[in-house]
């Protein structure tokens, strides 16, 4: 799925990020903190924006792409409105979670590490979330489901769309 970036209807967070580098290009290490507040603002890091950074802060893009994509608080794609994720821990996969995500994959046309044309869902594969118990675990932003069967699941992300 491709996302255009639209640099003039973004022309005003723009100039807010501009802002948040003026403020710490001088300090140490300020790239950490500019990615966050960059990612803050527009929700994901574009290289349209991986680009004004590198410029404002006069290292390689490569340098600001590199700490982009090796950090998994970044995202280079817009995320959903809501962020389904489907634990595949050990005790999960065990119980049927890979069924999970083939069911919401064929319900929203969605691969694992996607986002929806309609930017209303994204859906993650995630590590153990500690509910072990209730294998197989989703969740939809803060909201957990467990226990789940294939069949529930359209019923669930029904409820927010």
């Amino acid at each position: 799925m491709e996302f255009k970036f639209d640099v003039k209807k973004n022309s005003k967070k723009i100039d807010k990020l501009k802002k948040v580098i003026t403020e710490n290009k001088n300090k140490k290490g300020p790239l950490m903190p500019i990615l966050h507040q960059a990612q803050k603002i527009f929700g994901y890091l574009p290289i349209e924006i991986q680009k004004i950074i590198s410029e404002e802060l006069d290292i390689p893009l490569a340098e600001v792409y590199g700490v982009a994509t090796f950090y998994a608080q970044f995202s280079l794609i817009p995320k959903g409105k809501y962020t389904i994720g489907v634990c595949l821990g050990t005790a999960c996969y065990v119980k049927g979670a890979q069924d999970i995500v083939d069911r919401i994959k064929e319900q929203l046309d969605l691969e694992v590490g996607g986002t929806t044309k309609d930017r209303k869902f994204s859906l993650q594969a995630t590590r153990c979330i500690g509910a072990c118990g209730l294998a197989p675990v989703m969740t939809v932003n803060e909201d957990v489901y467990g226990k789940l069967n294939p069949e529930e699941v359209p019923d669930i992300i029904n409820k927010y769309k």
